[in-house]
């Protein structure tokens, strides 16, 4: 079965996209062959409008609306033209842009909202979407994210153990024992505040530090840097999650007033630091065991060298050694979702979120033609990945 999967993380650099061909859900052995992947680049005008929606910023209940449909388009088109370049496909999973995941003062996640309405999707690619995917987790008393853990679990099983850790927006990380066990949660900041922060140093010329240069000309502020190690999140314990509602600009701007002039350099070398810090904390990982790294923060030699420095007896380097573009791996989590989706699988594995128990993940609009859901699979035990097309 061939399945596109996509997303739009919490950075909002672009629509990620990517097809694979899945088997084995009737066994629990699933298999994933790499098709085809890249990076759907949002139109100027859609991103600034999304990045204006995000807390603490106001907002109407039109653009909410408007925007919702303008994604779905936008997803629309962006699988369309994936599923043109491999030739056909049987799915398509879209996560769509999260703008808001509402998390209680206890750390329960209570709701969550991503935009993209799924008919524009269908709508241009004539087959069955799946779709609001991490809804039904939170229902069921779940966090609702990292799903991430799903494919991170049933991959690193396969690879004997270690850590797979996603520097998007939000850092999250899954934890594999030896014996197979695992947790998932969010670590708290990757690249959301150095992003922000290096947005209005340049005044937009930049939305991201470049090769880590900023960070490379500073130093950390030690004084900033445990002030902003405070925040009670870091102490929480797994499952949890988190979102760009806390890590705003105007969150860093009260620890920068509480300390001398902070350089343009040396606060996103302290922002860096804390995303390297809090990652490594957060992690308990025994010595010669493995981190495999994906998300635009793989590409930042600063953030990358720290996390190599905080845990000297880790392996630590990119998915792309062990099969998985970093920078797509994403968008193969969402088709291998969907792929569990489509069998009448959990989507999320036991104890991994917090949920009651496993539920099967998102909603279905049909496609074109009829479909009959196939016999219900089991719960996957291993994901190995193949060699395909896209590497």
């Amino acid at each position: 079965m061939i399945v596109v999967g996509m997303i739009s993380g919490t950075s909002m650099d672009g629509l990620d996209v990517a097809a694979a061909r899945f088997a084995g859900a009737e066994s629990g052995a699933l298999t994933m062959e790499p098709l085809a992947a890249r990076t759907w680049e949002w139109p100027s005008s859609l991103r600034s409008r999304l990045l204006a929606l995000l807390p603490p910023a106001g907002t109407t209940v039109a653009e909410v609306a408007q925007l919702d449909e303008l994604v779905g388009r936008e997803c629309g088109r962006a699988a369309a033209s994936l599923i043109a370049s491999i030739g056909d496909a049987d799915l398509v999973v879209s996560h769509g842009q999260t703008v808001f995941h509402w998390v209680s003062p206890a750390g329960r996640a209570e709701g969550t909202l991503q935009l993209g309405q799924p008919a524009p999707i269908v709508q241009a690619t004539g087959l069955p979407v799946v779709s609001d995917v991490r809804a039904r987790d939170i229902a069921a008393g779940g966090q609702g994210a990292p799903l991430a853990g799903t494919l991170d679990m049933l991959w690193l099983r396969g690879l004997g153990g270690g850590a797979a850790l996603n520097l998007g927006g939000i850092a999250n990380v899954t934890v594999v024992t030896p014996s197979g066990s695992a947790v998932a949660f969010d670590t708290g900041p990757a690249s959301c505040l150095i992003d922000a922060a290096v947005t209005r140093i340049t005044g937009g010329r930049s939305s991201y530090d470049v090769d880590g240069r900023l960070a490379a000309d500073g130093s950390v502020r030690a004084d900033l840097l445990d002030l902003m190690l405070a925040e009670p999140y870091y102490a929480l314990a797994p499952p949890k999650s988190t979102g760009r509602e806390l890590f705003t600009l105007p969150y860093v701007d009260r620890f920068v007033a509480q300390v001398r002039p902070v350089s343009d350099a040396d606060l996103v070398a302290t922002l860096t630091e804390l995303t390297a810090r809090t990652v490594a904390d957060s992690l308990d990982l025994q010595p010669n065991s493995r981190l495999v790294v994906s998300g635009g923060g793989v590409h930042n030699p600063v953030l990358m060298a720290r996390l190599r420095a905080l845990l000297p007896d880790v392996e630590v380097g990119p998915s792309d050694a062990y099969g998985l573009s970093a920078d797509d791996k994403e968008a193969y989590l969402m088709a291998l979702v969907g792929y569990l989706t489509w069998h009448q699988v959990p989507g999320v594995l036991p104890g991994m979120t917090g949920a009651d128990r496993p539920r099967v993940l998102g909603r279905v609009s049909l496609g074109d033609k009829p479909v009959r859901l196939p016999e219900p699979g089991v719960e996957p035990r291993i994901l190995t990945v193949v060699p395909g097309s896209a590497g």
